[in-house]
Formats: C-alpha cells, sequence, structure tokens
C-alpha cells in the first residue's frame, strides 16, 4: 500500500496525535529537568549512543541547523555535559563526548521519562506494547521525505 492509498482520516489521526506527542515530550522534558531542553537531551542521548562524533554529525543526523547545534553544544559543553578531543581520523576536527557529569544527568533524566512513559502504559496489554514499539520503530526507520526514494 503506497502513501496515496493510505485513507485521509486515518493520515489526519496519525498526524494530530504525533503533534500532541511531541507536544507532550516537550512540556514533560521541562518538567523532569528544566535546565535540560528536549534538543539538549536528545543530542546527548546522540553522543552516548555513538560513543562521540562532530557537530556536523549532530547537525545533519537531526537535520539542524549548524548553528543551532553550535548553540546547544555551547551551552552542554558550558555545563560541563559534553567535552571535546581531536578526532584521530582528522587531527583538524574535534569530537564531542559525554562527561562523566553529562552521562550520570542523561541516566537520570532518561530514567524519569521512562518512568513517566511506563505510567501512561501500564495498562495496556503486553502485546499492545510490543507492537506499538515495532510500529514506532518501523515509523521511525522510514526514510524522511527529503530521501531519495528511488534508491535500492
Amino acid at each position: 500500500m503506497s502513501t496515496r492509498d493510505v485513507p485521509d482520516t486515518a493520515v489526519e489521526t496519525i498526524q494530530r496525535e504525533m503533534t500532541a506527542f511531541a507536544r507532550r515530550a516537550r512540556a514533560s522534558a521541562g518538567r523532569m529537568h528544566p535546565e535540560l531542553s528536549l534538543v539538549s537531551y536528545t543530542l546527548l542521548g546522540h553522543l552516548e549512543e555513538s560513543g562521540g562524533c562532530r557537530a556536523t554529525d549532530l547537525a545533519a543526523h537531526y537535520a539542524l541547523d549548524k548553528s543551532t547545534v553550535s548553540r546547544q553544544v555551547a551551552v552542554l559543553e558550558r555545563d560541563g555535559l559534553i567535552g571535546r578531543s581531536i578526532d584521530p581520523d582528522d587531527q583538524r576536527g574535534q569530537l564531542l563526548h559525554l562527561t562523566d557529569a553529562g552521562r550520570r544527568l542523561l541516566g537520570q533524566v532518561t530514567e524519569r521519562r521512562r518512568e513517566v512513559v511506563r505510567e501512561r502504559l501500564t495498562d495496556w496489554p503486553q502485546t499492545d506494547l510490543e507492537r506499538f514499539a515495532a510500529y514506532l520503530v518501523r515509523y521511525n526507520a522510514a526514510p524522511g521525505p527529503t530521501a531519495d526514494r528511488s534508491a535500492g
């Protein structure tokens, strides 16, 4: 089934619910740790998962403007949550990495976020949880609107 075959009402419902989901995520991120924006949390998470990367890699991965990432990185670095090291593959470049403080804060915020999600899903049957998780993975793995869909 192509996207043209998906009924408009389903697409409208998905779009509306994803907007509500994003709004709730931003609001809860601010409550859980007011000094750590959702963007900062996301960047720290990527640095943890990747083991470190360049700021340009973060910008490309999240389709963010380099200046946006630069501002976020400056704040995270000022707060002692990330550090820089020379890129062993290119001595001219610098890799960003989590500091111990960044790793601790990310762990605390991640656990709080999981608790909130667990509370919202507490009455869901295990099969629904597994199905929902699989759908989210599938949705997020799909190429974005700017990706070349003719490749492959």
